[in-house]
C-alpha cells in the first residue's frame, strides 16, 4: 500500500507526521507513507522546513491519500493550478481530509452536501463551501473520510489501516502510539471512533489498473 499525505505549505506539523508515522508502523506488511508536496521543500506554520519524499502528482497513484490542514489552506483552495493537479479517485482510492483539508475535499467536489468534519477555525469557511459540518471528531462516508482536530489525526489513520488492512492491524498501531499506562484507553477510543465506519465494507476499495 503506498500513501500520500499531502503536505502544502503552511502545512500543520501534527496532521501529517503523527498520520505518516502511525500509518508506516505498517511498513513491516508492505506499506509506505511518504510526505507529497507540489514543491521539493514546504515550511509548516511554525517554520520547519521538510523536503518531500514524492511529488504532488504521486497523490493520483497512490492506493490512499491523507490531506493535512495548515495556515495557507484557503490560498491553496483558491488555486486552480493546484485543485487541477489533485486528481484524486475515491472509486480506488481512500481519501482522507483534517481540519482545513476538508476545504481542499469540498473544492475538488469529493463532499458535496454530506456530513463533514473540520477544525473550528475552518468551520466557516467550510460551511460557506456548502459543506454540512458536524460536531465530530471523524465521519466517513464510503472511500472518503474527514476528521476535525490536530489529535484527530489518530482516528484517520486507523480508520485508513482498518480499512486497507484489519481492524485488528488498526489496535496494533495505536498501541504502539500510545502513552504508556493509558495504551488500552487509546486504543478503545480510537476503534470506537472508526469502528462504525469500517464494518460493513470491504476490507479494500475496489483498486482500478493503473
Amino acid at each position: 500500500m503506498q500513501i500520500a499525505v499531502l503536505t502544502l505549505d503552511g502545512y500543520n506539523e501534527l496532521d501529517s507526521f503523527i498520520a505518516a508515522a502511525i500509518l508506516n508502523r505498517m511498513r513491516g506488511k508492505g506499506w509506505a507513507a511518504h510526505i507529497a508536496s507540489p514543491t521539493e521543500e514546504v515550511t509548516s506554520m511554525n517554520g520547519v522546513t521538510v523536503r518531500r519524499q514524492r511529488p504532488l502528482d504521486f497523490a493520483a497513484e497512490a492506493d490512499a491519500v491523507l490531506i493535512g490542514s495548515g495556515i495557507r489552506t484557503r490560498d491553496h483552495a483558491a488555486d486552480a493550478d493546484l485543485l487541477a493537479r489533485l486528481r484524486l479517485d475515491p472509486a480506488r482510492q481512500l481519501i482522507g481530509a483534517q481540519c482545513s483539508g476538508t476545504l481542499l475535499l469540498a473544492k475538488l467536489g469529493l463532499v458535496g452536501d454530506l456530513p463533514a468534519c473540520t477544525d473550528l477555525t475552518t468551520k466557516p469557511w467550510v460551511i460557506e463551501a456548502g459543506v454540512n459540518v458536524i460536531d465530530a471528531p471523524f465521519v466517513a462516508h464510503g472511500n472518503v473520510a474527514t476528521a476535525g482536530g490536530c489529535l484527530s489525526s489518530q482516528y484517520l489513520a486507523a480508520w485508513m489501516i482498518a480499512r486497507l488492512g484489519s481492524l485488528k492491524d488498526a489496535e496494533e498501531a495505536i498501541h504502539y502510539v500510545a502513552p504508556v499506562g493509558e495504551k488500552a484507553e487509546y486504543v478503545d477510543r480510537a476503534l470506537g471512533v472508526v469502528r462504525p465506519f469500517v464494518e460493513g465494507h470491504a476490507s479494500t476499495p475496489q483498486l482500478a489498473p493503473a
